[in-house]
């Protein structure tokens, strides 16, 4: 119990750190045209990066999983909305588990 006041005291230092940095360093408007366009889409890459592997694996088979993935790329390349491209996923994803396995 005595530990928990300066473990959250390292926690706000330890994230605090990380959004004054880019402040201290980068005082003036940046003018890289790649490093704001590396700016912009490291979000993406990373969210990307971090959700691909759980796609392949959240079914109970390879080939359902690719499936959904294939029916959601398919309906975001189509511009749909995020709801429909997400049930659009699920429900083929079910019905590939349904009829197949």
């Amino acid at each position: 119990m005595t530990n928990i006041i300066p473990a959250v005291l390292i926690m706000a230092v330890v994230t605090y750190i990380p959004r004054v940095f880019p402040i201290v360093i980068f005082k003036n408007k940046l003018k890289s045209r790649f490093l704001l366009s590396f700016l912009y889409y490291m979000p993406f890459a990373v969210l990307g990066a971090m959700t691909f592997p759980s796609i392949l694996y959240s079914t109970g088979h390879l080939v359902s999983a690719i499936v959904g993935l294939a029916v959601a790329l398919f309906l975001a390349y189509r511009e749909k909305g995020l709801m429909l491209v997400a049930v659009g996923a699920i429900l083929s994803v079910y019905l590939c588990e349904l009829l197949f396995f």
